[in-house]
């Protein structure tokens, strides 16, 4: 059997996996490519909602997630059945060392033998992915609304005005505008809230989510304070007043992408000229 080494002195012979342990780190690196293109693809996916492209386009994205969690399922998988397949003959006697290759596959289409779609709520990538494109839909929707609501009171003041004497239409007009306006603060207000990191006090540049309490922070920021108290032997607390998240931990930090536009976003609408 390849591999297979035995001692001229009548000790018990052994056989080495080291082969198999290299093809095995090999293709433990393609996961990293597979993870490359989900980032991709999710990009590519949130671009066509940002842009309101058509429906199709986007669901194409939707369909490369599922084929590169497949991807990623069967690898692991794959990885999972041949150290399986490895200890299984480290604990059999020489004599008795089953086909390496026949137990592989019979350990892989045992572990196959139970996928179902519940599998991908277990490929973070991919439950991020759905994550990311329900909150840019909300945070599309949301500039939709204001407008229709700031259409909705322009129409009230003018209304109002033309069914009052002219002194009260205007004083009605301005009652709009200034309700307008309060509105519109507030919207820019919460934003401009909602883009300030808790740490820094400083608008986000790079934000990442909390997967466990939901806050998000400078990136930077968050891994400094998670570096520093766990040389001190420490646990990190979520920085955030009033959260109860005492255990903050680099796993917890996830990218959040849609934030993140939402931020740049903003900022260009801040940096562009009035007319």
């Amino acid at each position: 059997m390849p591999g297979r080494s035995s001692s001229n002195s009548g000790s018990a012979g052994f056989i080495s996996f080291s082969g198999v342990e290299s093809a095995l780190s090999s293709l433990k690196s393609f996961q990293s490519f597979i993870s490359s293109g989900m980032d991709t693809a999710s990009s590519v996916a949130l671009d066509l909602v940002e842009t309101q492209t058509e429906v199709s386009s986007e669901h194409s994205m939707d369909k490369a997630m599922v084929e590169f969690a497949i991807m990623d399922r069967e690898l692991s998988q794959y990885v999972q059945a041949v150290q399986s397949a490895i200890n299984h003959v480290k604990e059999e006697p020489l004599e008795k060392i089953p086909d390496l290759k026949l137990l592989v596959e019979k350990k892989f289409l045992a572990l196959q033998s139970k996928n179902s779609d519940a599998d991908f709520q277990n490929n973070e990538k991919f439950v991020q992915f759905k994550q990311q494109l329900k909150d840019l839909r909300k945070r599309s929707v949301k500039p939709k609304e204001a407008e229709r609501h700031n259409e909705f009171s322009q129409i009230k003041g003018q209304d109002a005005g033309r069914a009052g004497s002219e002194g009260d239409g205007l004083q009605a007009e301005r009652e709009a505008d200034g309700t307008e306006r309060l509105d519109e603060d507030m919207i820019v207000t919460q934003s401009q809230t909602n883009f300030t990191c808790p740490i820094t006090q400083l608008e986000m540049k790079k934000p990442v989510k909390n997967k466990v309490c939901g806050h998000t922070y400078e990136e930077e920021a968050i891994v400094r304070i998670i570096e520093s108290k766990h040389k001190r032997k420490k646990k990190a607390c979520c920085p955030k007043i009033g959260c109860s998240h005492t255990d903050v931990k680099m796993s917890d930090l996830i990218q959040d992408e849609v934030l993140r536009r939402a931020i740049e976003s903003h900022k260009k609408k801040k940096d562009r000229p009035s007319e």
